[in-house]
């Protein structure tokens, strides 16, 4: 039987290369796709094809998709993971950052699907699996880009889902919460230095803090907890439409369904701009 073939987008560190690795491991053929090549020379060691992509230019992408076409002569499986986050106020973020993550966020992940289901659809089957987050479900003071993105990601795959289904194709959702990776010291860091100097510079410092304390220790899970839930959702052979990964995030988002929204405002309040 010929091996599964599986993309997965910012699979240079963190959840995506854990990701590759055990997707590799359950005998997939996998294509780890991320700007950073030279940070991928671990994940070809392990058999693991490597490819540069950058979510920004259609060139790439399609580049990437025609490559793993041709080689393999089939997709079964888009793992879009690639994402970033950069924190601030509305009002002080420049649009061009607010763009950049919506361009990353949301339509990288959604060229790279446009790219993928024509070869699935034709092949009655195939997967893509949208890691989200629940920040598409709640709020907090600073992310509102950040959040916006992933609030676009969860109404895109919901749509896409029901679109998919006649054609036997399942759509995905994976939905951390607090993960401990570097991406949240660079999302903490550019909170501050994009309101340095303006009247959201004090509450800005109080609110790295919080995002420190709440993606570290405890109350955050490690990334190979996260890439084990996104195999699972890659794997089940009745996969759910989504998947929180921990009980901490299911508690949350159960929390932001069903409690008033002031409520909600008022513990994110103690939570953030605690002195």
């Amino acid at each position: 039987m010929t091996a599964p073939v599986a993309i997965v987008t910012g699979g240079s560190s963190g959840i995506g290369e854990l990701t590759a690795h055990r997707l590799k491991e359950r005998g997939y053929t996998v294509y780890a796709a991320a700007r950073r090549t030279d940070r991928m020379k671990g994940l070809q060691r392990s058999g693991i094809h490597t490819r540069a992509l950058d979510l920004t230019v259609d060139r790439s992408m399609q580049d990437l998709v025609d490559t793993v076409v041709a080689e393999q002569g089939r997709i079964d499986l888009l793992i879009n993971n690639a994402g970033f986050g950069a924190f601030g106020a509305v009002e002080t973020v420049p649009l061009r950052d607010a763009r950049a993550q919506f361009e990353v966020n949301v339509f990288g992940l959604a060229r790279m699907t446009q790219l993928v289901l024509p070869q699935m659809r034709s092949a009655g089957t195939g997967r893509v699996v949208n890691v989200s987050s629940i920040a598409g479900y709640v709020a907090e003071p600073y992310g509102a880009w950040y959040h916006a993105s992933k609030h676009a990601v969860e109404g895109l795959s919901d749509c896409l889902r029901m679109e998919m289904k006649p054609f036997g194709v399942d759509v995905i959702l994976v939905e951390p919460g607090p993960v401990r990776t570097e991406w949240n010291a660079i999302a903490a860091d550019s909170l501050v230095k994009s309101s340095k100097g303006t009247p959201y510079a004090k509450h800005a410092k109080a609110t790295r803090r919080a995002l420190r304390a709440m993606n570290s220790g405890v109350l955050a899970v490690p990334a190979s907890r996260v890439a084990d839930v996104i195999v699972r959702a890659a794997t089940d052979d009745k996969p759910r439409a989504r998947y929180p990964v921990g009980r901490r995030a299911a508690a949350i988002i159960t929390a932001a369904k069903y409690l008033p929204t002031r409520a909600v405002d008022a513990v994110t309040g103690l939570l953030y701009f605690a002195r």
